[in-house]
């Protein structure tokens, strides 16, 4: 599966402050983000992915254009997917993005 490579690049430039924790890798047919080597967010088509965590999963599926990631046709707890529609402009995608981020920055650093 392809991935919106416009959107890729809009993620880049909201990174850009965390270049050096920032790493890509293509993952679930897509490209994944990965800061400090923890997947945050990721494009799949041309939607979102967002790896918001256990705790904050709930409130996040209750989001206008969200909903529960099923890529392996089961619920992936943690992870939700995002339509085009509700990231639409720089604001909401940076908005998806810090919800990545406050999960992710929470975890131990790997040793890789």
């Amino acid at each position: 599966m392809a991935y919106d490579d416009d959107l890729a690049d809009r993620i880049r430039g909201l990174l850009s402050e965390r270049s050096a924790e920032v790493s890509e890798r293509k993952m679930f047919g897509g490209i994944a983000f990965m800061v400090r080597d923890h997947m945050t967010v990721g494009v799949i088509g041309d939607e979102l992915m967002v790896r918001v965590g256990k705790d904050a999963h709930e409130d996040a599926v209750a989001q206008p254009h969200a909903r529960v990631m099923d890529f392996t046709g089961k619920p992936m707890p943690g992870m939700i997917y995002v339509a085009a529609s509700g990231i639409a402009n720089d604001t909401a995608l940076g908005t998806w993005i810090d919800r990545g981020l406050a999960f992710t920055t929470t975890l131990p650093p790997k040793n890789t």
